[in-house]
């Protein structure tokens, strides 16, 4: 599996919980040989080139973030980075909460193996939480997230192939 694909999220995956109800879920995943932590694949996420341009516009915010920072969230020694707050971590997962708690990012990896060949499945994922429609009554994410997903999911992808060749550089 060398191209990004769109896949069901795992069984225990963090973000799964976000997946009923009016919200709105994604996975995505890429295979990469050799072991790889989920410390390398965070730090080396947040300080991909595209990932340093969205760390840019946070700064307007007055959310700045630095590599150091998503070197520490990585290795589990801060909880907060730019505009999110770590919500849950393990051995394999992280799952950071945005500042208004409308949007989650979700990060796991999964050793496999290719025959005699090891490997890592690099998971990321999304969630925009839903809100109540007061005429309606139902729950949704609003037509702001609705009309900004095709976006969202090339972006995600782009930011895990940015992800895939900053762990090859360094790896």
């Amino acid at each position: 599996m060398t191209v990004i694909q769109t896949c069901a999220l795992p069984e225990q995956a963090f973000l799964s919980k976000y997946a009923e109800g009016g919200g709105y879920t994604d996975c995505f995943v890429i295979e990469m040989a050799g072991q790889i932590s989920l410390a390398a694949f965070v730090e080396a996420f947040y300080t991909t080139w595209l990932f340093k341009l969205e760390r840019a516009l946070l700064v307007l915010a007055a959310k700045p973030s630095t590599d150091l920072q998503a070197k520490e969230l990585a290795a589990g020694t801060r909880s907060t980075f730019a505009a999110w707050i770590v919500e849950e971590r393990a051995e394999h997962q992280l799952l950071m909460c945005d500042l208004t708690t409308r949007t989650r990012s979700w990060f796991m990896i999964a050793a496999t193996t290719r025959g005699t060949r090891r490997a890592t499945l690099l998971f990321f994922g999304s969630a925009v939480t839903a809100t109540i429609n007061e005429a309606t009554g139902e729950e949704t994410i609003g037509p702001i997230f609705h009309s900004l997903m095709g976006f969202h999911r090339i972006y995600s992808k782009a930011l895990l192939h940015a992800t895939r060749s900053r762990l090859n550089r360094t790896g």
